[in-house]
């Protein structure tokens, strides 16, 4: 299992033995590899954090349930608790890790310093153009994918083994080609040879799902004779499957890996096309960083000493927080309610409401978005031409019926992100901004013991800059459904660090002190008691 439990904090990544795990009550996934996630299965019942398409992934084809996803934008910085009261919080950024869909690296900051975990990742000079890390920022531990640390593998570039593949297609005109690779990753290689080659590249069903999600080109196809290009699981490649299928027509396979194999049939070509960094390409990247120390995440490959000369001075243990160190000691890892309400309160708020711009900007926009489509295009035969192009808002409905809208009205969708879709009308465009939380569904009233329409909607950060009670799931004031209320006022949550959680900020006057604040919380509850003994009555 590759992953970490970060020591003298509860952060755990791509690490799910709960048994193991110890103190650990925040887990993060950097990617969908089955090396990272050993133990994870439809079992979770805990909060995991990891990128939108990950999310997407680790429900799909591991089962794990929705309520505990959390999936974090990329790019972003994200506030998460530290302890069950709010005293001490941290702030995770997402970067991508340029290794596979939805693969991630993890920038922590909190009491402990800051932490770089980069996961699996291929570096490019642009990460460290990344908002997050340009900023001269000091970062005292990294936790580094060592998986080619080795100055004695010479790896090229991806863009210089892909040439190699594609000479070596060339050299082989009339032979079908077996592309072995594992479940994820390199379809932007698939996609560069299809288009080389103008022929459509035959994958597996489940496979052909993601890449319609990546919004592709549309050169992928699962009918097993509509080009020569297959992609097939690396374990396939081997002596007797070539014999097979050099049977029925000539046939070459490819693996594009770094790693190092025993093929046993002349026709098995190993190109080092890798996702995982060269040394060199390390050498840089911590040469640029300059953390306190390296940690290595592949712990049968060491790093030894190659980074001593770029590492500045190391920092000593960090102190514990007295909450966190309560946190950390629980007995329960299940996380509690009232911090499950914390970690809602302090989420990143989304951008909600419409964008309104202009009709020439938008058209210069959409001629640019047709323009760089045709160019992709044009360089695909006839027949690919005319197969119906899957749009990514049909692909999010089939994914995703659930966040998308049940009709358009007339509107045409020019172009759709996951978090934005862009709708022409005849005399002005419409950005629809997302602010659905498809994996970070609210609990109710069974699950957490509060009423379901005393949950905030989404995060509650909006909450307090509007004001507005019909923020809060039902839409309507909280004392008109008082028979609902009633769990509020249980014994285990009158604790007045709850009820200011659960009163809403509207309720509140515009002015008042500490003292007065505390004096409308319990005016509040008072209502909500009122209200309950008028119902039971």
């Amino acid at each position: 299992m590759n992953g970490a439990l970060i020591p003298h904090t509860p952060i755990a990544v791509d690490f799910w033995s709960l048994r193991r795990a110890g103190s650990a009550r925040l887990f993060f996934l950097s990617h969908m590899h089955s090396d990272h996630t050993v133990g994870l299965s439809s079992t979770w019942a805990r909060p995991l954090y990891c990128s939108p398409i990950t999310a997407y992934l680790v429900h799909r084809h591991l089962q794990v349930p929705k309520e505990w996803i959390r999936a974090l934008e990329v790019g972003e910085s994200h506030v998460l608790p530290l302890d069950e009261i709010g005293r001490e919080t941290m702030t995770v950024t997402l970067i991508d890790a340029n290794h596979c869909p939805g693969s991630v690296m993890f920038l922590f900051e909190g009491y402990f310093g800051t932490i770089l975990y980069t996961g699996d990742f291929r570096y490019t000079p642009s990460m460290l153009k990344e908002p997050a890390l340009k900023l001269g920022k000091q970062i005292h531990t990294l936790y580094l994918d060592n998986t080619n640390c080795n100055p004695a593998w010479i790896l090229p570039s991806r863009q210089e083994a892909a040439r190699q593949i594609v000479e070596l297609i060339r050299k082989h005109p009339q032979h079908n080609i077996k592309i072995g690779l594992y479940s994820l990753g390199k379809e932007s290689l698939l996609e560069q040879l299809a288009l080389e080659f103008q022929t459509w590249v035959v994958l597996s069903p489940r496979r052909l799902e993601l890449v319609q999600l990546l919004g592709l080109a549309d050169v992928f196809t699962v009918e097993e004779k509509a080009g020569r290009i297959h992609a097939v699981d690396h374990m396939e490649v081997c002596h007797s499957a070539m014999l097979h299928w050099n049977q029925t027509h000539p046939t070459i396979a490819i693996l594009p890996t770094s790693r190092k194999t025993r093929h046993s049939h002349p026709d098995i070509h190993v190109i080092p096309y890798s996702d995982h960094s060269s040394y060199s390409e390390l050498r840089t990247f911590v040469a640029a960083l300059k953390p306190g120390r390296v940690v290595p995440i592949v712990s049968r490959q060491p790093c030894r000493d190659y980074f001593q000369d770029s590492l500045s001075p190391r920092l000593s243990a960090p102190l514990i927080p007295d909450s966190v160190q309560q946190y950390m000691n629980s007995s329960s890892r299940k996380p509690s309610f009232l911090w499950l309400l914390l970690e809602r309160r302090l989420r990143r708020p989304r951008t909600q409401g419409v964008v309104f711009n202009s009709s020439q900007e938008t058209a210069d926009q959409s001629q640019a978005d047709r323009d760089s489509k045709k160019a992709k295009n044009e360089n695909l035969p006839g027949d690919l031409e005319k197969e119906t192009s899957h749009h990514p808002l049909q692909i999010k409905k089939q994914f995703f019926p659930d966040l998308c809208s049940k009709e358009w009205d007339g509107a045409v969708p020019i172009s759709e992100s996951p978090k934005m879709v862009t709708v022409r009308t005849a005399s002005l465009s419409v950005h629809l901004e997302s602010t659905d939380e498809d994996f970070l569904p609210l609990e109710t009233g069974e699950e957490s013991g509060v009423a379901p329409h005393l949950v905030p909607r989404g995060n509650q950060d909006g909450l307090a800059a509007t004001g507005n009670q019909n923020t809060w799931l039902g839409g309507e004031s909280l004392l008109s459904h008082s028979s609902k209320a009633a769990p509020l006022l249980a014994p285990e949550f009158r604790g007045l660090a709850l009820k200011y959680l659960l009163t809403p900020v509207n309720f509140f006057q515009a002015r008042f002190s500490s003292r007065d604040f505390d004096q409308q919380v319990e005016k509040y509850c008072k209502l909500l008691l009122r209200c309950r003994e008028e119902n039971a009555e």
